[in-house]
């Protein structure tokens, strides 16, 4: 027996496994466990029938006086303005919803980047009611973990693609991407450069795409070697480097985050150029940092709060029993312009 929430539950199987061996979504079998009415009989009848087969165990409804009023949110780290908008948006849906939260960072994985079961325990040791991840590296075992024991989570921004049936919020990163790389176009560069986040990131994949798809609607060239990816504001700046020795170096760059763009600010820098006057730079969060570079960077803004409230209201619907009817919500990004950007010189 485990504790989730105020519950004590037995172990048993998920709601997925239940989904397969009725043959339907696990957004529809969720419907017949919690009596919606929009559920086609013979469908009802299938779903009922593999509960009582596999002897699921409905996960009690939420009730907010029987509750222990806590959630847990999982950060990367305490460490960046990211996380700080992260957690405000957190505590503010929080707050509205009669809901105390308790913050822990980097509790995922341990010192030498193996999954830690440290945080399981502390977790139902607490009697958390749910569980938040920002920008956590879950592991299989450990999805299978929250799964068999029945507690809601919700991804925010994951690195990684999650497994089907896992509820996330991000941004509209492949948007994002077209936003900043048109915006350049229409300035007139078309040598434009990216310097991505790690390949396997979501959203870093996502936003060099949304550079390509620009690119290639604007009728421009695509040079691979125009394709940089770092990973932190140090790395950001060797890669900048390395595209500034090329035979054709290029006249703008796109960026996929604030903290890689004051890397690339350095690079140019150190060779003596000006922003933006011989190269423009477009970066990708709208963080603080954004507003206090010289010059101010143009960025395209990603509602960090927004996500972070969204999910936690997600969390409260799955809380008390009902499951969102989409696993992914996307929120809209903009660009913010700010003096880093300009046609280019010749």
């Amino acid at each position: 027996m485990v504790r989730t929430g105020s519950a004590s539950v037995a172990a048993g199987p998920t709601l997925a496994v239940v989904a397969r061996e009725a043959g339907v979504s696990v957004p529809t079998a969720s419907k017949v466990v919690n009596g919606r009415e929009d559920v086609a009989p013979e469908t009802r009848r299938r779903v009922t029938e593999a509960l009582d087969r596999l002897g699921y165990v409905r996960r009690p409804r939420f009730d907010a006086a029987k509750s222990s009023g806590l959630v847990d949110l999982v950060v990367h780290s305490l460490e960046t303005s990211w996380s700080g908008a992260v957690l405000h948006g957190v505590e503010a849906a929080a707050h509205d919803a009669g809901l105390e939260v308790v913050v822990s960072a980097g509790l995922t994985r341990n010192r030498a980047g193996r999954p830690d079961r440290g945080w399981m325990d502390k977790l139902t040791a607490r009697g958390s009611s749910g569980v938040l991840f920002n920008l956590a590296e879950l592991t299989s075992s450990q999805y299978g973990w929250l799964d068999q024991h029945r507690i809601p989570y919700v991804l925010i921004d994951p690195v990684l693609e999650p497994p089907p049936g896992v509820v996330s919020v991000g941004a509209a990163n492949w948007q994002g991407g077209v936003t900043a790389t048109e915006h350049l176009l229409a300035l007139g560069h078309e040598r434009i450069a990216v310097v991505a986040g790690h390949q396997r990131r979501m959203c870093s994949s996502a936003r060099v795409a949304g550079y390509r798809s620009a690119l290639a609607a604007a009728g421009i060239r695509q040079r691979p070697e125009y394709v940089r990816h770092a990973g932190d504001e140090s790395a950001a700046r060797l890669r900048t480097l390395e595209l500034l020795d090329l035979p054709e170096p290029p006249t703008a760059v796109f960026v996929c985050s604030d903290h890689m763009a004051l890397g690339v600010y350095e690079a140019l820098a150190e060779r003596g150029l000006r922003v933006p006057d011989d190269i423009s730079v477009v970066g990708f969060d709208d963080l603080p940092e954004a507003r206090w570079t010289t010059p101010a960077l143009t960025t395209v803004r990603q509602p960090l709060s927004e996500m972070a409230a969204t999910a936690l209201r997600l969390l409260v619907r799955m809380m008390e029993g009902d499951r969102p009817e989409s696993t992914r919500t996307e929120l809209s990004t903009r660009l913010v312009e700010r003096a880093s950007t300009a046609p280019p010189r010749d």
